[in-house]
This record gives structure tokens, sequence and C-alpha cells, in this order.
């Protein structure tokens, strides 16, 4: 036997924080309510004192359930059930660790990823993120730069094609617990999934957090949102009219202003095109900046339904993902997701402003629903047709659809 043969690994390791990401809750009566999961690092005991992460919660172990019977200890490896001193709220995805040493905890974190897609990265967009055994929406908001895998230097770059790894800031949609890479490659390493596809378009391995500010809080008034609806007679909400250019969005957009005005509601279109002379005047057509076009939208719209308006939002928005990202920024029940569903062919023989005319000449690129993809609401509020309907009777159908849901008091 050779020397290298002799040498025990885990031995010459050095000392790992306990880590056991939570797979599954496991509760088979109501006298027993242990945590499932496989130990990623470190080494667990009866009566140690461990901190749940995100939540923070600390408690102690009571017990070391595993399939051979209860055990004294367990370390890396091997799959366990846990059972603690108290009750605390756990649930798959937290993590069970060191309460001296616990897994850092954050919104955002830096990372190398290795993109695996054909298409490139769209910095903006939505995909979920599988880290441990937590699942979470996440986007890329940052590229800072490229690893040439020749010279291992860092490049200069805004853009990530197939197999390059790039230096990227990634925001998760909530706090997640995890170590950095080089620490523990189960709790630092990641995958991207897009939503709509199933498919995995890259890896990552985080590097640090990014810190945010910290030093902000949201200012309370004394107006809230329910006395300002009050004073309306009206419910607010966000009409979110989604289909393809030409499709007749702008025109029942209006239509449906003209019918609350006349019953006296107080009410706001957000249309596409004016959005893009001010707010969205410094972003272009490219899919990252469309993302970044509806996230701003979709803020102003949540601003303004706490004036307590009902807020016509007039937008392609061609991504599934994008608008359920506009249906979480919303307050629950007040996003009304309307689908003025215009076939291609219709949309082009309108072409109200020679835009199709112009993507089947060449003149623009990424014109929606020639060269860039539309997605179709999955399960809308409101599926309008418009092929054998007038604009007239697609404005009335949304009125009623809002005082028949309450948005109009009487």
């Amino acid at each position: 036997m050779s020397f290298l043969e002799d040498v025990d690994v885990d031995a010459a390791r050095e000392p790992e924080p306990f880590r056991m990401p939570v797979q599954w809750v496991n509760r088979p009566h109501q006298d027993f309510r242990g945590f499932s999961g496989t130990i990623s690092a470190g080494i667990v005991t009866v009566g140690d004192q461990v901190r749940i992460q995100p939540m923070g919660t600390i408690a102690h172990i009571q017990r070391i359930a595993h399939y051979d019977g209860d055990k004294n200890a367990a370390a890396r490896g091997e799959a366990v059930t846990l059972v603690l001193d108290r009750e605390v709220d756990v649930s798959r995805g937290a993590v069970i660790c060191s309460a001296q040493q616990p897994a850092s905890v954050a919104e955002r974190i830096e990372a190398h990823v290795l993109w695996m897609h054909e298409s490139p990265v769209q910095p903006g967009r939505q995909y979920l993120c599988k880290l441990g055994t937590a699942t979470v929406p996440a986007v890329i908001t940052k590229i800072s730069g490229k690893i040439d895998v020749n010279s291992m230097q860092q490049l200069t770059t805004e853009q990530l094609e197939m197999n390059e790894i790039g230096i990227c800031v990634v925001q998760f949609e909530s706090q997640i617990p995890h170590d950095v890479y080089t620490t523990n490659r189960h709790m630092g390493g990641f995958i991207f999934i897009d939503r709509i596809s199933n498919e995995t378009v890259a890896a990552g391995m985080i590097i640090s957090d990014v810190s945010i500010a910290r030093n902000i809080t949201w200012q309370q008034h004394d107006v809230s949102k329910a006395t300002r609806s009050a004073l309306k007679n009206q419910k607010p909400g966000v009409l979110w009219l989604t289909g393809l250019s030409g499709a007749g969005k702008s025109t029942i957009a209006n239509l449906v202003e003209r019918a609350l005005a006349a019953e006296g509601k107080h009410t706001y279109i957000l249309d596409g095109d004016n959005i893009r002379h001010g707010l969205s005047s410094d972003l272009g057509f490219a899919a990252a900046d469309r993302i970044e076009n509806i996230r701003r939208v979709s803020e102003v719209a949540r601003l303004l339904t706490d004036a307590g308006l009902i807020v016509i939002v007039s937008l392609i928005s061609p991504y599934q993902s994008e608008r359920d990202r506009a249906r979480r920024t919303i307050v629950t029940g007040e996003f009304i997701e309307v689908f003025i569903d215009t076939p291609l062919a219709e949309c082009e023989r309108r072409d109200p402003k020679g835009l199709y005319r112009r993507a089947r000449a060449g003149e623009i690129r990424g014109m929606t629903g020639i060269d860039s993809p539309y997605e179709a609401p999955s399960n809308p509020e409101m599926h309008i047709e418009t092929v054998n309907r007038t604009p007239e009777e697609s404005a009335i159908m949304i009125v009623e659809w809002l005082r028949t849901h309450g948005h109009l008091q009487a």
C-alpha cells in the first residue's frame, strides 16, 4: 500500500462548522416532529446548541434519529432526523447549523457563474435558484466581468455567453442561508433553472455576500392606503393589459379609464410608449432592458395603488416570469392580468405604428412576435379575444369585472 493510501483525508481537514440543510419535516404522528436531511459539514451531538437559518432561532438537539436507531453524534455525509428541544418554525430549505458559527444569510451575493445556455445571460430576468434544499426566485442584477479560462485574468464585460464564467451579483427574492463555495461546496454551490423550460442554464459558486444598505427604514405615515381608498370610494388594483403590439391594449385602456372616470373613479394609465419617454428613456429594447422596464412599471404601479388608485398598465410585457414578478410586487388580490388576445396575423394587418413592416424588412431587431418570443398568459384573470369584439365591448367586460369583484363601490 502506498503512502498516499494511508492518508486520512477527513482527519487532514480543518474542523468545519456543522451544517444540515432541511430536506423535509418528519411528522409521522402528533408526538414526533423531526427535521430530516443529510449533514453537509461538521459534527452534531445530542445537547448541542444550534441555530436555524434564515430565521436565526436558537434550540438544542434533543435526539438524533437514524435508520439504525438513535445516535449520540452524527457527522458529514450521514442522513439523519434531528429532534429539537422545543417547537420551532422550520421548513424545507432552512439550515440547522452551529450556533457559534452559523451559515451566512443574505438576499444578495457575488458568485462565479458558469453560463450553460445558448442564449446569453439576460440580467434582470428571473430564474429559479436551487441552493442546498432551497429553491427560490433569483435574478442576475449585474455582470462585473468574466474569467479568461486560459490566462485566468478578469476581463471587463457586460455580457456572458455560453460556457463563459462570469463574476455576477445575484439577487434572491428572500434571504437564503449559505456559505462561500471554498468553505462548503454543498452550501456554496447553486444552479439556475429556467422557469419556463425547466432547463438548467447555469451553475454558480458563491464568492461573498454583497452588502445592502441597512440604514434605511420604511417610513410609516398617518394617512393609510385604506383611508385613501375609502376617500375615493373604490378598491385599488392594477389592471395589467398584456398582448402583442397592435393588439389594442392602449385603445382598450383608454376606453376603460373613460368609463371609470364617468363613474367618478380615480385612475391612472401607465402606457408602454409613454413610460419610454420619461421613466425608461434610458432603456432600449434588448431583453434585459425590457425586463428592467417592467420592473420599474410594477414598482410605480405599486405606489399608485398605495395612493388608492386603479392603475391601468398597457404593456406588451412578453415574458410570463416578469409578469409573475410584477404580480408579486403588488399586494395579493390587487394584480389583475388581462390578456388582450389578438392573433399575430391580425396585429400585422393593423400595424398602427408600422413596426411589423419594418421588422419584416429587417429594419427592427427583437420585435415581439417576429424574432422575439411572446409568452401568452397561462392563467390570467381575464382573457379577452378581440377579433370578433369591438374595443368598446372589451372595455365594458373589464369594467364589469371590476364591479363584480368589488373594486367599484357604490
